[in-house]
This record gives C-alpha cells, sequence and structure tokens, in this order.
C-alpha cells in the first residue's frame, strides 16, 4: 500500500512567518531564569494572541539545559505587535539589561523570502550561526525588518539602539564586526 502523501496549501498565508527560538542555559544562575521565563510569558502565547497560527515547545537539549520554541505567525506586522506587549516586551527588556546566565536566540523564516537571525549572549553558536559569520547588530541590523531588508514601517524595538549601545560608538552601517 502506497504512502499518503500531503502537502500544506499555504496559498490562505501569503505573509507566514516561521520562528524558531531558544534560550540555552551557561550557568546554575541560568537556570533560574530559564525556569522563571514561567507562567506569564509561557500563558502569553497560550492566550493565542492575534496573528499566532500555532506554537510549539521544542527541548534543543538536555545538557546544558536548552529550551525554545517553534511559532507560525500570520505575519511580521502580528509577531511585532506581541513582541511589544507584556509580559513579551517586560521579559524582553529585562534580559536586554542582564541576560542572566543565558544565552538566546531566534531564527525567522518568510514566505515572502528573507530570513532573521539573532543570537544574544550565545556562547556555542547555534543554527545558522554554525556555519555562517556572525556580524555585530548595529544600524540596520539592529531589528528585523532591517535585516531582511523590509521597507515596512513596522513597530518600534523594545529598546532602541542609541539606548542598548549607549556606552559603545555607533556603527552607522551596521555590517562590520563580526565575531565568533
Amino acid at each position: 500500500m502506497r504512502v499518503q502523501r500531503l502537502t500544506a496549501d499555504l496559498s490562505g498565508y501569503p505573509d507566514l512567518v516561521v520562528v524558531y527560538l531558544g534560550m540555552r542555559v551557561h550557568t546554575l544562575r541560568g537556570m533560574a531564569r530559564l525556569l522563571g521565563v514561567g507562567p506569564k510569558l509561557y500563558r502569553s502565547h497560550r492566550d493565542r494572541p492575534d496573528g499566532l497560527l500555532w506554537h510549539d515547545d521544542i527541548i534543543w537539549a538536555l545538557f546544558p539545559p536548552h529550551w525554545g520554541a517553534r511559532q507560525y505567525w500570520r505575519d511580521l506586522d502580528s509577531l511585532e505587535r506581541w513582541t511589544r506587549s507584556d509580559p513579551h516586551r517586560q521579559w524582553w527588556e529585562k534580559f536586554l539589561r542582564d541576560s542572566g546566565g543565558t544565552g538566546f536566540w531566534h531564527e525567522a523564516y518568510f514566505a515572502r523570502g528573507g530570513i532573521d537571525a539573532m543570537y544574544d549572549d550565545m556562547a556555542t553558536p547555534t543554527g545558522l550561526a554554525r556555519f555562517a559569520p556572525t556580524v555585530a547588530s548595529r544600524g540596520r541590523l539592529f531589528s528585523t525588518r532591517g535585516r531582511i531588508r523590509d521597507t515596512g514601517t513596522g513597530a518600534a524595538p523594545v529598546v532602541d539602539e542609541r539606548t542598548y549601545y549607549a556606552d559603545t560608538p555607533a556603527d552607522p552601517a551596521g555590517e562590520s564586526g563580526t565575531s565568533r
């Protein structure tokens, strides 16, 4: 008997965004941070925000703990509205001040083309960073829309670049300073 083969008809989702994300623990304090992501943030996607089509939890690794998710969003506007709302915004502001012994990353893939990748305090490369060089998130590379060269206005970042890099000279091109 032949295998029943199916495919997804994505014609109703022209602006689909698929996001993979993860948080990797680096220190004992990081384990508390990972577990502290907790109820509010977890509930925020379980409450099905407008535009979230599906969410799957993923355990990337047990040692060191590296947990994450795969999410399907109707469009980038919906995803940005959610990331700029509480409790996600509060968590992100706190994380950007102090990663708490963890690293965080996301990769987003867009049906209309383009890939976004961002890695914060990831001591060990993951995802695309395992084979592609990484550069500082400066200038146009500071935001998702800049990284995918989207000309739409989009939502303002949770923390703007000038505030985030207040103690560091600007890199207006946002394309120098490879790191690994």
